[in-house]
């Protein structure tokens, strides 16, 4: 590595090599002679004057890109797909002539693209689909461990660790969905011309529509496709792009929203993400545990949710039939999309399967809340007894008030039960005042809710992707 110029934290920390790899140079200009080689082969097919010879040489140099040759091509003639269709006719002699024939460069560029893209959708289906898989094993294993719930971030009634899970697993599925209805939906740009009319494949077909529309089929299906945009410009439609970074950025707030749940459970020590022997939580102060990997969700997550919005003023400024000022903004803002949400579901995994939670810790502040929250069911079993409604609300307040200054002006624990077991207006539920405070008691169908939800939404999910579970997620650094 050259550390005298910037290397991409995105390919240096964060993304896995797959994801990396999918996106190089490499990838993209082998799919480009694939490309060639299909659109030739198809022409040859429908009665062009090109030979099986010229087809076979194209195959021979398919998987060897001569890089160097291209690159002094580009300086040249400062038009990256022409470089490349010369560098490959260096190679393939006889087939020179025949490279590229009817086409316009986003006949490579365009379908090239979009196939990395339906790569690299793959990719992230695949790290989704592990922390879903992940997650419901977490949520089950706790469904019944009660849990203080919190809304506006105050203590409210309670629900269990594994039902919070589902909340994080629901996110997913919605996004898995997403994902799924985007690829049902995915086209080739095909093989449509310098302005999206097949003016020159008509012209090298006589005029013959048949040919032309079944060269298309032939091209997409080689590259193992069966749909098309009905009509383009020069270039696959922009709008594209942007529904992709949608669902990027879907994901990335997903696991935005966990990454900041799991950070606010550290710091109150009911749970943990991963923390290993030797890790250093500060520089300054050694007895701190940050928790780092949601930190590094959170701060990958804000750059991908911030993308769309960029690919939405792409597709907007493509005046006609298309300009160039798409060119080299797609190369950063697709690629870098990808890169980061690969980076941040390698962490999510990671972290989901990872996972401490301490129980004591849990028990302890639900114990400092739940005698405000019991006050409701104390009262009720008094009236059954033939208390007064009303009066005892009224005692109930004053003690709860008593109780609130013992621990917000004192500093003292929570004393409302003590003070309540020692009035003689509650002596109806002295005896059974510590089963009324069973923490589960006040759970709802919590349990029921987290089993029924991952039965019949989650399951169907991994059931479907059962071949690709078991990854597990790497944290680089």
């Amino acid at each position: 590595m050259d550390n005298n110029v910037y290397q991409n934290p995105l390919i240096t920390r964060y993304a896995s090599r797959a994801m990396s790899e999918n996106f190089s140079d490499e990838k993209r200009f082998k799919l480009w002679r694939k490309l060639w080689i299909a659109l030739a082969e198809s022409e040859m097919e429908l009665g062009l004057n090109i030979t099986k010879a010229q087809i076979d040489e194209m195959k021979k140099h398919a998987d060897n890109v001569n890089f160097e040759v291209a690159e002094e091509y580009e300086r040249k003639l400062r038009h990256d797909v022409m470089a490349h269709v010369h560098a490959f006719g260096e190679q393939a002699k006889s087939a020179m002539p025949i490279i590229h024939l009817g086409a316009t460069s986003c006949f490579v560029d365009c379908n090239s693209e979009l196939i990395i893209l339906w790569d690299a959708l793959e990719i992230i289906k695949n790290k989704l689909v592990n922390v879903i898989d992940k997650l419901s094993a977490f949520a089950l294993k706790y469904k019944d461990v009660p849990t203080l719930g919190f809304t506006h971030l105050q203590p409210a009634q309670l629900t269990t660790v594994g039902k919070r899970a589902t909340l994080w697993l629901q996110d997913l599925t919605l996004d898995y969905n997403n994902l799924i209805n985007l690829q049902n939906s995915f086209k080739l740009r095909g093989v449509k011309g310098t302005t999206g009319t097949q003016a020159s494949f008509m012209e090298l077909f006589n005029g013959d529509e048949n040919k032309v529309k079944d060269l298309e089929k032939r091209v997409v299906a080689k590259l193992g496709f069966d749909k098309v945009y009905g009509v383009t410009g020069q270039t696959y439609p922009r709008k594209f792009d942007y529904n992709v970074l949608c669902v990027l950025s879907q994901i990335a707030q997903s696991a935005y929203k966990f990454s900041n749940d799991i950070r606010i459970l550290q710091n109150m020590k009911e749970i943990e993400e991963p923390f290993e022997k030797s890790q250093i939580g500060s520089s300054a102060m050694a007895y701190k545990r940050n928790p780092m990997r949601s930190e590094r969700i959170g701060s990958l997550a804000r750059f991908v949710i911030s993308l769309p919005m960029n690919s939405a003023i792409t597709a907007g400024t493509q005046w006609f039939e298309r300009t160039l000022d798409d060119s080299a903004n797609r190369r950063i803002v697709n690629a870098q999309a990808f890169l980061a949400l690969d980076g941040i579901l390698n962490i999510y995994m990671n972290v989901s399967e990872n996972l401490v939670v301490y129980e004591k810790v849990i028990a302890k502040h639900i114990a400092a809340e739940l005698p405000f929250m019991a006050t409701e069911n104390i009262m009720m079993e008094c009236v059954k007894a033939g208390g007064n409604r009303q009066e005892l609300h009224e005692k109930i307040r004053v003690l709860s008030m008593q109780a609130g200054r013992n621990v917000k002006e004192l500093g003292k624990e929570n004393n409302l039960i003590e003070l309540i077991k020692a009035d003689g207006d509650f002596k109806a539920v002295h005896a059974k005042i510590d089963k009324i405070l069973d923490a589960k008691n006040f759970i709802g169908r919590a349990p029921s809710q987290t089993v029924e939800f991952i039965e019949t939404e989650v399951k169907p999910i991994l059931e479907e992707n059962k071949a690709i579970l078991g990854q597990k997620g790497n944290v680089k650094v």
